[in-house]
């Protein structure tokens, strides 16, 4: 599978985004997806996940303000990010597994696809 991920760019505190990150490759409906950030000098974080089941999960820092959700026929997974904060500024990579159980969901490790990034600047 490969994972390629856009819609990144700058955006005022406030503002939105969508990110989208297509697969290539074989089909990855059934597959966990997720997102994950790196700020420049931090460790990349979770951001939000969805499983094959359609389970969610999210990083408090962002709950509430973005929403992730996919479309198996495009192969693809989005990233809505609403009520945009200069915190937000990072390099957003997209990432996918077969299957994850919930308690994993979180880490990085759990995952063993990922694209190449899309950087999102919030600006004040």
């Amino acid at each position: 599978v490969q994972l390629q991920a856009s819609g990144g760019g700058l955006a005022q505190a406030g503002g939105s985004l969508r990110l989208s990150c297509a697969a290539s490759g074989r089909t990855f409906s059934n597959y966990a997806k997720g997102w994950f950030r790196q700020a420049p000098g931090k460790e990349r974080e979770f951001v939000s996940a969805i499983r094959g089941a359609g389970t969610t999960a999210y990083a408090d820092s962002v709950k509430g303000r973005f929403t992730i959700s996919r479309d198996n026929a495009k192969n693809s997974v989005y990233l809505q990010m609403n009520s945009l904060k200069v915190e937000d500024t990072a390099i957003y990579y997209c990432t996918a597994v077969q299957s994850v159980i919930i308690s994993h969901i979180r880490s990085a490790s759990s995952y063993n696809y990922w694209g190449q990034g899309t950087l999102v600047t919030v600006s004040s």
